[in-house]
């Protein structure tokens, strides 16, 4: 146990600082390092994935809210985008949890191994939407938040990932859609545990101290690490040569995101 909290708090440690310095959601490494930590601990192959994605979102719960009251100070936070999208938000990843519950394991690290594949060019090739439109009025906001929902808990993520091209596609500063995609992870995160937390109930052969598919040791470890770490990678972002390192971390994506599929063979 005392083993297994220690390789928590390093993997917190870890996702802080690469969140502070590369601007990246925790969950796009939470989630194959607590994949590969399960696997160490023997943790059932059929609740291993559903255990990460489930324990991943309950952390960006405490970390959201550091990094939107950080934003909102610099007023850098578009509260009608957030009031507008959730909705949508709550219901497609409450949604979306119970999907992956339906999931298999081997199909839920395929389609995340893919899923880095994705983040993984988008770093390389530095690919930003263009600002082509506006944002759409209450029914189209509903409708993207439903979708960014779905994929945010079948990935784990907070949704940065996905609501920052979709802002910054209907014309919203950059810097106004970093910090109104961080706001949007909480309604998004406490949705998506709750679906998890509520799809795992009463499995069987979950490890000890698991609520459903949320580990309580390993969000108790990264969260503790993760929001101590996270403002020393904002300090090392502007001493260190960043767009490099997007580049390296990039490269590591698609060497996890490549592990996880030839796992399947």
């Amino acid at each position: 146990m005392i083993e297994s909290l220690a390789l928590y708090i390093a993997l917190g440690s870890v996702a802080g600082v690469l969140a502070g310095l590369l601007g990246i959601g925790g969950g796009l490494v939470i989630v194959p390092m607590l994949t590969f930590s399960f696997t160490w601990q023997n943790v059932p192959h059929e609740h291993m994935l559903h255990l990460a994605l489930g324990t991943s979102l309950a952390t960006i719960i405490f970390t959201s809210v550091s990094s939107f009251r950080a934003h909102n100070r610099r007023g850098a936070v578009n509260w009608a985008a957030v009031k507008a999208v959730t909705p949508g938000i709550l219901v497609g990843t409450f949604a979306g949890a119970f999907v992956a519950s339906a999931l298999s394991t081997n199909f839920l690290k395929g389609f995340f191994g893919i899923f880095l594949y994705y983040v993984a060019v988008q770093m390389l090739l530095n690919i930003k939407p263009k600002p082509t439109r506006q944002l759409p009025g209450a029914p189209g906001m509903v409708a993207a938040g439903g979708g960014i929902g779905v994929l945010s808990s079948l990935v784990g993520i907070g949704g940065g990932t996905l609501s920052v091209p979709f802002l910054t596609w209907c014309n919203t500063p950059i810097h106004t859609a970093i910090g109104t995609a961080s706001a949007i992870g909480l309604p998004l995160a406490i949705s998506g545990s709750l679906g998890y937390v509520l799809s795992g109930w009463g499995q069987p052969t979950l490890p000890q101290y698991s609520v459903g598919y949320v580990y309580l040791p390993a969000m108790i470890g990264i969260v503790s690490a993760s929001m101590l770490t996270a403002p020393v990678g904002v300090r090392l972002a502007h001493s260190l040569p960043v767009p490099r390192l997007k580049r390296i971390f990039a490269v590591l994506l698609l060497a996890v995101g490549t592990k996880m599929l030839l796992s399947l063979f």
